[in-house]
């Protein structure tokens, strides 16, 4: 298995949006926190030869960063065209030796079924925007339908939440970590020139999925 640094130096080449759209809270995954995900899932028996679902894709960092520790299948899922055609021209950056499927869909109505052990990988919106409220609800319960397991990048303050809704839907968090954020000037409601935000990854087993 390739180190945790290894597969952030991989990653460091993947372009982020072009043109993000506040509405869909585009935030590039940086290459280290997608690194750190993919690593942790795989020492945790959650990638290798397991179909890798990446929901919310964007430019494709977490799917990419799965299909260089040798899953059986990566998809990205995304409904922003064009962020997927970047994450087409990502993936011959990085070069990865796993096929990468891309879907154009509603990442929380992906038109997937499981098919053998499934891992979600996400980086969801938070909900900050207006009309978006709740967003990362929908996606948990897209990787409940879909998963045997996932992982999640929420705001930091969610763990009330995420240990709730994992509880209603027949799941357990069996793993917490803090992760920062750092996300540069996009938007013209951003003030500063870079901010870094607080993040927590939560693991989730899925009872009622495989």
């Amino acid at each position: 298995m390739a180190t945790k640094s290894a597969l952030e130096t991989q990653l460091a080449v993947v372009a982020g949006f072009e043109d993000p759209r506040a509405d869909l809270e585009q935030y590039p995954t940086p290459p280290e926190l997608a690194a750190h995900v993919v690593h942790v899932a795989d020492l945790n028996g959650d990638i290798e030869d397991r179909t890798v679902v990446d929901l919310g894709t964007g430019t494709g960092m977490l799917a990419l960063g799965a299909a260089l520790r040798g899953p059986s299948r990566a998809i990205g899922v995304d409904i922003d065209r064009s962020a997927l055609q970047t994450a087409t021209a990502n993936r011959r950056r990085v070069g990865t030796t796993t096929a990468v499927d891309w879907i154009l869909a509603d990442a929380t109505r992906v038109p997937l079924r499981s098919d053998g052990p499934t891992t979600v990988l996400m980086n969801p919106p938070f909900g900050a925007q207006h009309g978006n409220e709740h967003a990362d609800r929908a996606f948990l319960q897209t990787a409940a339908e879909l998963a045997a397991v996932s992982y999640s990048v929420h705001n930091a303050g969610s763990k009330e939440f995420v240990e709730s809704f994992a509880a209603d839907e027949g799941g357990t968090v069996t793993h917490a970590f803090r992760a920062t954020l750092d996300v540069d000037r996009q938007f013209d409601f951003h003030e500063a020139e870079s901010e870094a935000i607080e993040t927590e990854v939560y693991r989730i087993e899925w009872t009622d999925s495989e």
